[in-house]
């Protein structure tokens, strides 16, 4: 099976040049170098990663693709557009994905030729380092697209929990209010944020307290 995942503004954007694709593989790249600086991911895995890594800047090199991800930020026009522009291209029997942690599978879907192949694939924050992948069933979504969506990310090295289309989906269902609340206590003058991340460690057996865990993935 052929995947290609596609951070988007290169497909989408006419004003965006091969070379600026370049430079965010490039980003990418630096990244990963901090992950094996931390000894999060080794050498072998940045370089491995990199080769599999096709900057493109045409909708059109999607064409022979069997499973598409589309990755761009958290924007539904945006994400429409280049779900379109990379649906239109593809075969009738290949798969089309979206990494959102909030967006409606369903309403993404139905902007494509393909909602029963159309599915949410939420990979967590950071990435190389989370081993979690939330994969979201759309109303029209078929079981056989779940099912070879869960064998993915299986090959990925991920663990897969799955959900139905709700606002939120399961994980930031639950996340968003425990980090609301510790914002409210600290506001509050509860405790410290300090306490409050100590707490929730120790007392919750996280491993990252609210605040530590809002900074590392972004308000």
């Amino acid at each position: 099976v052929q995947v290609v995942v596609v951070s988007g503004l290169s497909v989408l954007l006419s004003d965006v040049s091969l070379e600026v694709v370049e430079k965010a593989k490039a980003g990418i790249g630096a990244g990963l170098a901090k992950l094996v600086e931390r000894g999060k991911v080794t050498a072998e895995a940045r370089e491995a990663t990199l080769a599999n890594i096709k900057p493109i800047a045409s909708a059109a090199d999607f064409a022979p693709a069997d499973y598409v991800v589309e990755a761009a930020t958290e924007n539904t026009d945006l994400k429409i557009k280049l779900l379109r522009s990379v649906d239109e291209v593809l075969r009738p029997e290949a798969f089309l994905a979206t990494n959102t942690s909030s967006i409606s599978i369903t309403k993404l879907a139905a902007t494509t030729r393909r909602p029963e192949r159309f599915i949410g694939m939420h990979f967590m924050n950071p990435v190389p380092v989370m081993k979690l992948v939330e994969i979201v069933r759309g109303v029209a979504t078929t079981p056989a697209t779940v099912e070879l969506t869960r064998e993915l990310a299986v090959k990925f090295g991920k663990i897969v929990v799955t959900s139905n289309d709700h606002p939120g989906f399961m994980v930031n269902r639950i996340l968003i209010p425990f980090l609301n609340e510790a914002c409210l206590a600290l506001q509050e003058g509860v405790g410290s944020m300090e306490d409050i991340d100590q707490g929730a460690r120790l007392g919750l057996n996280h491993p990252m307290g609210p605040f530590e865990l809002a900074d590392l993935i972004g308000l």
